[in-house]
């Protein structure tokens, strides 16, 4: 009597096993008989860098070498401001975190 019962269990999990191979081949589904994780669903979806990179305007700076010139040309000449007000960058190793270790 058990043979007859492991028999109709066998022959069922054979039919789910094939009604699930039968789905996933017509709908285009990944099969995952064994549960193990799978990069699958992080792979499937859309890239999204290209619309990341549509969604701001053209800087059309960039491409100008005199504005970029003029754009350096004042940000070292506020530097120079600041430094003579001592309002500056420090030097390297003297700032902070270099006064603190030498204490």
């Amino acid at each position: 009597m058990s043979a007859g019962g492991g028999l109709k269990t066998l022959v069922a999990a054979a039919v789910v096993r094939g009604v699930a191979e039968a789905r996933a081949r017509i709908f285009g589904h990944v099969l995952n008989p064994t549960g193990q994780r799978s990069p699958h669903k992080v792979l499937r979806k859309k890239l999204i860098g290209e619309k990341v990179a549509q969604w701001y305007p053209y800087d059309i700076k960039r491409d100008d070498p005199l504005v970029m010139a003029r754009l350096e040309q004042e940000r070292l000449s506020k530097l120079e401001m600041l430094k003579r007000r001592g309002k500056g960058p420090p030097k390297k190793g003297q700032g902070k975190r270099a006064a603190k270790r030498n204490k």
